[in-house]
This record gives structure tokens, sequence and C-alpha cells, in this order.
């Protein structure tokens, strides 16, 4: 019962998560809209997350062992409670980029070559976002413009670090040790992945020549029992003379 609701909610809660994704620019893109529409944003973003935490009751309520189900989804509990701790944007967008990750897992049709990018584009996306939320209007900011922003979460995410761009506010601080913790681990995934990749990839050699050298050895061993066994037949019968066998003499008559 479970699985099968995780299978249909699949699609619509990454919908969903786009629809966040959208909400939440829109009032950093564009700060001089009509109030109407950051009302509206502000409104989808509190849906979609409402939407993920009723997704998490329910599966909890589908579990077989609901304090099992607690202890193996720490991050979903975690990512469902952070937005009541404190009604603050930025804890919206770390719990819906948590849940979003969580279900992106669980879909089996999704390899790690796709999850690792959709995590980097979404990483890279929101983290420009929310640092040029922050410091757009920081006294002493130079992250003021888009530009800036995801020209920062790109030398960011890959600890690169120019330092040409850099927050001076406590928030973007802590986005920014976020974002470099993301990127040291994303970094971590795609390196462990190829190493896999390479490794899979001599451990087919090797079992390809492992076969070879095997069915070499059994042929010469065939080989061998052939040329044995032709010796065996054309061994002449035991007992027999070497030699063509000649008549015996005959006693001259008294």
């Amino acid at each position: 019962m479970k699985e099968r609701w995780e299978e249909r909610t699949q699609t619509p809660l990454l919908v969903l998560a786009v629809a966040f994704g959208i909400a939440y620019a829109v009032p950093i893109v564009a700060p001089d809209a009509a109030p109407w529409v950051h009302r509206l944003c502000t409104h989808v973003e509190w849906a979609v997350w409402a939407a993920f935490a009723l997704d998490y009751l329910v599966r909890l309520a589908l579990a077989p062992a609901r304090w099992a189900f607690v202890r193996s989804h720490p991050v979903d509990l975690l990512a469902v409670l952070l937005p009541m701790v404190q009604p603050l944007r930025l804890l919206r967008v770390v719990s819906t980029l948590l849940l979003v990750g969580r279900r992106a897992r669980m879909a089996p049709q999704i390899t790690l070559t796709t999850y690792v990018a959709g995590a980097v584009v979404g990483l890279m996306m929101f983290g420009s976002l929310a640092v040029l939320h922050v410091e757009r209007d920081a006294p002493n900011g130079n992250i003021k413009t888009l530009g800036d922003a995801v020209w920062w979460s790109f030398t960011t995410m890959t600890t690169v670090g120019y330092g040409d761009h850099a927050p001076t506010t406590g928030l973007g601080r802590v986005l920014a040790v976020g974002l470099m913790l993301s990127g040291i681990a994303l970094l971590g995934v795609v390196t462990a992945n190829i190493a896999a990749w390479f490794i899979a990839r001599f451990d087919r050699d090797d079992e390809v020549e492992r076969r070879q050298t095997e069915l070499l050895e059994a042929l010469t061993r065939e080989v061998r029992e052939l040329r044995a066994e032709v010796a065996r037949l054309s061994a002449p019968p035991s007992g027999t003379p070497d030699g063509p066998e000649l008549p015996a003499p005959i006693s001259p008559r008294s």
C-alpha cells in the first residue's frame, strides 16, 4: 500500500517542486512585481511544503512499523518540521529541497547521473537566488545582480573561490557553508561514480581474460586426453610379439 502511494505521488510531487522553484524565483528576480504576485508566490510555497508534509504523514500512516519508519526517515521528518520552527523563507527552501531529493532518490527511473546533475542545477539555482535575496540589500555586499549570484554559486560549489564575490551577512555566509559542503559532497559522488565505472570496466576485462584462460586450459586438457587415447589405441595388445609371427619348424621323419 505504501509503495503504491509513493509510486502514484512521485510525478505530482515533482511537478509541485517545479512550481515551488518558480514561486521562489519570481519575487527575487522581479522584486518590483505587484504585491499580489508576491502573495501568490508565498501561498504556492506554503502549499507545496504542505503537500510534501501530507505525503510524509500518509506514508507514516501506511507504514507497517511507524516508529521504524520515523527512525529510517529522519531527513523527511526534519524537512517537515523545519518551516514550523520559524516562518523563515529560507527554511521552506531547505525543507523542500530535502524532500524533493528524498523522493527523487526513491524513483527507480532516475539514475545516479540524472540525480547528481539535477542536484547540481537545483543547488546552484536556489543558492544563487537565496544569496541574492540576502545580499542584495546588504550595505557592504557585492552580490547585487543575478549574474553575480550565479557566478558566486558556481565558484563556491566547485570549491574554487576566486573571492571577487563573497557574502558579507551572517545568513549569506551560512548559505556559503552549505553550498560548499554540498559541492564537496556532490564532487565526491561524481568521483566515486567514475571510479566505480573504471573498476567495473576492469572487472569485466578481467572476467573476459579469465574465461579465455579457462577455455584454453580446458582445450589443452582435451588435447592431452585425445593424445593419450590415440596413443593407447595405437599401442599393440599386451603379450603379442613385436615382429610377424613365423610358422613352427617341421621335424624330419625318422
